[in-house]
């Protein structure tokens, strides 16, 4: 598939997730070779997603692996799905725009929850629960993600929480990333802010290491701000800022 030149600097998401083709992905790192703007938002966009994936990772619970081997037998296997002749050309574009939030879901769902097939065969009901929420997060962290305009700022706070907001103005929205955050402590609980000109606005909290996505408008926030508050949070800030992060414009 070819791209316009100026087509070529929106695809630093999807070669980060590797969601571009062979020739795509050849195109773009020959492309890498002269732009350094690109290089820095591959380079952040990989980062992410690694941070991403590693913060909501968690071991699956114990018996999994033998549940989903006892099931496999009861599993009907489906033909595989080929498409009419002609028809591939056509669907080549969608379908690797669409794989970019399916590639980072796909990522982090891995990670958070053993695969598909688990979720699929435990009959729990607070793990179905579990996924349902986390898919909704995946959809939502992965539209950011994926934007056209997405863009990253890394920064680390002032108990060694390294930290990560990608936001979009097309989406309207931001997510914040912590790895390694050190818990709250009792009673108390991380606050993140939005800063609007001056004034700290409530933009939700995240209490360990992992991603969330800001409340609020982050169109206007020239800062992302992470407090310790009383559970429950504060309509102000009532402690200095663990992290005050600039956004780019």
């Amino acid at each position: 598939m070819k791209h316009h030149a100026t087509d070529t600097h929106t695809l630093a998401a999807p070669y980060a997730l590797g969601a571009l083709d062979d020739a795509e992905r050849a195109d773009f790192e020959a492309h890498l070779q002269r732009c350094e703007a690109c290089r820095l938002e591959a380079a952040e966009f990989q980062e992410t997603t690694a941070r991403l994936a590693s913060a909501v990772s968690q071991t699956p619970p114990p018996g999994a692996k033998a549940q989903v081997l006892a099931a496999i037998e009861g599993v009907r296997q489906l033909p595989p799905r080929i498409p009419a002749p002609g028809q591939a050309p056509a669907l080549g574009g969608l379908l690797r725009r669409r794989a970019v939030p399916l590639a980072l879901a796909a990522c982090v769902a891995a990670a958070a929850l053993g695969g598909v097939a688990v979720w699929q065969t435990l009959s729990s009901q607070d793990l179905r629960q579990e996924a349902r929420q986390a898919q909704q997060q995946l959809a939502a962290v992965s539209a950011v993600l994926a934007a056209p305009d997405a863009r990253a700022v890394h920064g680390r706070a002032a108990n060694g929480a390294l930290t990560t907001v990608v936001s979009s103005d097309q989406q309207d929205k931001a997510v914040f990333t912590a790895a390694g955050l050190p818990a709250p402590g009792a009673g108390k609980t991380y606050q993140l802010w939005l800063d609007h000109d001056g004034t700290m606005v409530p933009a939700g909290f995240i209490d360990d290491s992992g991603s969330v996505l800001l409340t609020g408008n982050p169109a206007d926030a020239g800062a992302v701000g992470l407090t310790l508050e009383p559970a429950g949070g504060s309509p102000r800030p009532t402690t200095d800022p663990l992290l005050l992060m600039t956004l780019t414009a």
